[in-house]
């Protein structure tokens, strides 16, 4: 064997600062947004607020969930254009919207709407009721979800949650783990780890298998990386036997993890207002969506300064030219934001427009494989799309979360949404005599005969959920 320099030609997949901006701006708020957007302007001097301008009505509309033209099919997170401005996103103004819909047709006020508060157990309940899994991994599931702390973790041991289970449900530790597997999934990622390595794997394993450094990190979060702030890189790469420079690459790319998940799911308080990220409206017959004007910050490269470029000095324009680049991936990032929305709008609008036109009762089943499969994206990138957005409708607005529902087979070879059968359940309850109300026995029956069945304990989760008293607290006489 002798050493000899050789050269090849591949392609890897690298998780760059752009894609890891473009991630991380994606699952922030509007109302967070902004505040992005602010601290950004203010830190870039290559950055400036754009002069608002009045927009065409109809530049970018899009009808029934299909793309205008200028929309691209490509993933938004591989090429976004320079412009922050996303072509679908025209937008003139809430009074227009205002005045296309009616106030008649809006079921609450178009002022700001209070959030109902999310944490990390809400958003992973959320995924778990929308995965396919039995009545009884749901369970274990729940028990899981309940166990796992705000940091992200899971600092229960097995045999604490097989108790918590019981008498209802005895699950062994080999079916716990089954059903932890299939929560570690869940965003965000890294989520339900019992230890700090686990959680780094999760977060590892998602990654493309060509991601430079991967397999190497995956090798080191088994042990060596602990021994890391001891022995140094140096030290790391003697005992791995591989060259400093592949060791650097791999614990570059760990430190680009959350050692924390779940501390990005803070949750909203009770008193935080919502700004609409979309705003959705029925026109000629047909549904159209739009980028709501906080989910479109109006922000340029500052031609001044740019220009500036070209007679600083090198060290200045050095520095310049840093920002310059900072800037454009910001915009990038921003429209590659803007594009997922839409994206993932029109979908809904095409698999929900009777939910739209006739609430909950008409919401039909839907998950985030469907949408994921749909959109051509990671079903994980559509809960980061989803999380936290709201969408302004003729029925109000709405989180866009309310899209999705798990589903149950009727007899006609169909399928029902949950929601839609507690809307079902609603109806039924709010037309019952006061003086005889339907049991859940009763109520499960009635659902039967119209093509849904339903057992009786389900019927009885989904009134709770509903917090509708039990036919014996509902009894009125006289």
């Amino acid at each position: 064997m002798k050493p000899r320099l050789q050269t090849s030609l591949g392609q890897h997949l690298v998780m760059t600062p752009q894609l890891r901006q473009a991630i991380r701006l994606l699952q922030l708020s509007t109302a967070e947004l902004e505040v992005e957007i602010a601290s950004a302007v203010e830190s870039n001097p290559l950055l400036d607020w754009e002069e608002p301008a009045r927009l065409d009505t109809h530049a970018g509309e899009s009808g029934n969930g299909h793309a205008s033209d200028g929309d691209g099919d490509g993933n938004p997170m591989d090429g976004p254009h320079e412009s922050a401005e996303t072509e679908a996103a025209a937008w003139d103004g809430e009074e227009t919207w205002y005045e296309r819909i009616g106030p008649a047709d809006s079921e609450e006020p178009l002022a700001e709407q209070v959030a109902e508060p999310e944490n990390l157990q809400d958003h992973l309940l959320w995924q778990l009721h929308l995965s396919h899994l039995s009545s009884r991994d749901r369970t274990i599931g729940v028990a899981i979800i309940e166990a796992v702390d705000d940091d992200g973790y899971l600092r229960e041991s097995f045999d604490a949650i097989a108790e918590s289970l019981r008498p209802g449900v005895h699950a062994s530790d080999e079916q716990i783990l089954t059903v932890l597997h299939q929560v570690q999934r869940f965003d965000p990622p890294g989520v339900a780890a019992r230890s700090l390595n686990e959680c780094l794997q999760l977060q590892l394993q998602i990654l493309p298998p060509e991601t430079p450094g991967r397999e190497l990190a995956l090798r080191m979060t088994e042990g060596p990386l602990e021994r890391l702030p001891r022995i140094g890189i140096a030290g790391l790469a003697t005992e791995l036997r591989r060259p400093t420079d592949e060791v650097e690459l791999a614990v570059h790319l760990v430190r680009s993890l959350d050692p924390r998940p779940g501390a990005q799911m803070g949750g909203l308080t009770s008193d935080t207002y919502v700004t609409p990220d979309c705003v959705v409206w029925r026109q000629q017959g047909q549904w159209r969506v739009a980028l709501a004007a906080g989910a479109r910050p109006r922000i340029a490269i500052h031609r001044g300064y740019e220009r500036l470029i070209r007679s600083a000095s090198e060290h200045d324009a050095i520095y310049l030219r840093g920002r310059l680049q900072e800037a454009r991936w910001l915009l990038k990032s921003l429209e590659a934001r803007g594009d997922t929305l839409l994206k993932v709008m029109r979908c809904l609008l095409r698999q929900q427009s009777a939910f739209l036109e006739f609430g909950d009762q008409a919401l039909r089943p839907l998950t985030l494989r469907e949408v994921a499969g749909e959109v051509g994206l990671h079903e994980s990138t559509i809960s980061r799309a989803i999380a936290r957005k709201y969408v302004r409708t003729p029925r109000g607005t709405i989180p866009l979360r309310a899209f999705f529902a798990s589903g149950i087979d009727t007899g006609s070879g169909g399928e029902a949404s949950s929601t839609a059968i507690q809307a079902m359940i609603r109806r039924l309850v709010e037309g019952e005599d006061p003086r005889k109300p339907l049991s859940d026995a009763r109520l499960a029956e009635t659902l039967k005969a119209s093509g849904v069945p339903v057992a009786r304990r389900t019927v009885a989760k989904y009134r709770e959920a509903m917090q509708i008293p039990s036919s014996q607290d509902r009894l009125r006489i006289g």
